[in-house]
C-alpha cells in the first residue's frame, strides 16, 4: 500500500504561519502534477494547490496570494507555506496527484487549527 506522510500541521493563530510537508512514493511523485487538498469538517475534499513537474503553480482563488506551493523532485516531497492563515482555512490538509480521479490511496493528513 502506498503512504504519502503530510506533516507539518498545528494550532496557529489568525494572521500566523505554517509550512507543511508532504513525502510522496516515487511512483506517485515522479513526473506527476501534485496537489495539496483539505477537507474542512462537513465538506468535501478540495484542491487547494497544484504543481507541476516543471514547478508551475496554480491556487484557488482563496489562498492565492497566502499559500505558495513548492517541490523538491530529489526528495519527493512537496511543501505549502501557509502565510496569513484565516480561520476558514481550518482543515485537514493532503497531498496527492491532481486530479484526483479514480480511486486513490490517501495518507493520513495534518490538521491545521486556525484559532486565536
Amino acid at each position: 500500500q502506498v503512504q504519502l506522510m503530510e506533516s507539518g500541521g498545528g494550532l496557529v493563530q489568525p494572521g500566523g504561519s505554517l509550512r507543511l510537508s508532504c513525502v510522496v512514493p516515487g511512483t506517485i511523485f515522479s513526473g506527476n502534477t501534485m496537489a495539496w487538498y483539505r477537507q474542512a469538517p462537513g465538506n468535501q475534499r478540495d484542491v487547494v494547490a497544484f504543481i507541476t513537474s516543471s514547478s508551475d503553480a496554480i491556487y484557488t482563488d482563496s489562498v492565492r496570494g497566502r499559500f505558495t506551493v513548492a517541490r523538491d523532485n530529489a526528495k519527493n516531497t512537496i511543501y505549502l507555506q501557509m502565510n496569513s492563515v484565516m480561520p476558514e482555512d481550518t482543515a485537514i490538509y493532503y497531498c496527492n496527484k491532481f486530479p484526483a480521479v479514480g480511486h486513490m490511496d490517501w495518507g493520513q493528513g495534518t490538521q491545521v487549527t486556525v484559532s486565536s
